[in-house]
């Protein structure tokens, strides 16, 4: 073997140990920034959980009736689809307790008729209160929040976050934040 083919065949082991190295880090980074999570072995009986939970808001005036308001207008993405409609119960949130019964948001998606459609439901802890008293990120069911560090989109502090498409389902995950068959098009309000 000359000098140049022992060249030609370093160079083509240093590519493929490249390859091998860095592009599955490439992969994960991208599958972080998406936001995608196993789901558990209890991922059912969370999203179950959830839908027993919530069933009551499929009318959105039975959400605002118990404390829940309308938040952040419409959460869109461009790259991502859509979270939908906010609505808030600021009592929950300041509580900082996890309890599948007693999610923080509940989620609407606009229809082109006006009326707003349950998909799901948003967990949320601001991060502060719960690092004082665990060493951990929230898990519910086996599903561990995501942290949304400040400043971001909502003008929140930071805070930790779970997404359960129990009503609308999401080809992505059940509990990602983005939603690719939401969409905030026939909402008439502001958007983020």
């Amino acid at each position: 073997m000359n000098a140049q083919q022992l060249s030609t065949n370093l160079r083509h082991a240093f590519f493929t140990l490249v390859l091998v190295i860095v592009l599955p880090a490439c992969m994960l980074a991208q599958e972080a920034h998406s936001h995608m999570q196993p789901e558990s072995a209890g991922a059912g009986n969370l999203i179950q959980a959830v839908r027993n939970a919530t069933a009551r808001f499929q009318d959105v005036s039975v959400a605002e009736h118990e404390g829940y308001a309308m938040q952040f207008g419409c959460v869109t993405g461009p790259d991502f689809g859509a979270m939908g409609l906010h609505y808030v119960n600021g009592s929950l949130v300041a509580s900082g307790v996890v309890d599948a019964a007693h999610p923080q948001i509940v989620l609407y998606e606009p229809t082109p008729s006006g009326r707003l459609q349950l998909t799901g439901a948003d967990y949320l802890v601001l991060a502060d209160a719960w690092n004082a008293t665990h060493a951990h990120a929230p898990e519910l069911m086996g599903q561990i929040f995501q942290f949304f560090d400040a400043p971001n989109r909502f003008g929140l502090p930071p805070f930790y976050t779970l997404h359960v498409w129990a009503w609308k389902p999401n080809p992505n995950g059940a509990f990602v934040n983005w939603h690719p068959k939401v969409s905030c098009a026939p909402f008439f309000g502001p958007t983020q």
